[in-house]
């Protein structure tokens, strides 16, 4: 696969990403956290790049290959914490939005708000709003995997 667009990315959109993203790590929220729902929002889109990307950014940050193996299978996997669960959780309610799904429920809701406040919430929720902008943004130009940030 070739990607439909070679030029680098307009200006004005880097600023705003690099503000959002500074906004996102400022929530307080475990940036391994941040790694697991990057990767498992862009795991159900079907983002390759940013699939490769994000692994290769969490492993930077010391995350663990078991780990990253079975971001998939979170639920049945015995490596990650509640917290980290109520995040994945969140992640892929607030990410299946699509042809009725339920999205974010009120017990996804409070399971996350039991493990983090209004500030890390917040930041959580743009963390899975960035992945699903790039996500779409790279399906539509057909960005190939490969790439890292």
């Amino acid at each position: 696969m070739e990607a439909r667009i070679k030029s680098p990315a307009n200006a004005d959109v880097v600023a705003a990403v690099q503000l959002l993203t500074k906004a996102m790590h400022a929530g307080g929220v475990d940036p391994l956290v941040l790694e697991l729902v990057h990767l498992r929002a862009s795991q159900i889109n079907g983002c390759s790049p940013c699939v490769y990307g994000g692994v290769a950014s969490a492993k930077r940050r010391g995350e663990t290959d078991e780990r990253l193996h079975s971001v998939a299978a979170w639920r049945e996997a015995p490596f990650f914490t509640e917290a980290e669960r109520a995040a994945l959780a969140l992640a892929e309610a607030a990410t299946r939005i699509q042809d009725g799904a339920p999205g974010v429920t009120d017990e996804i809701w409070q399971a996350a708000a039991a493990h983090f406040d209004e500030k890390q919430l917040q930041a959580i929720i743009l963390s899975v709003a960035m992945t699903n902008f790039f996500n779409r943004v790279n399906h539509a130009v057909r960005e190939p995997a490969g790439k890292t940030w």
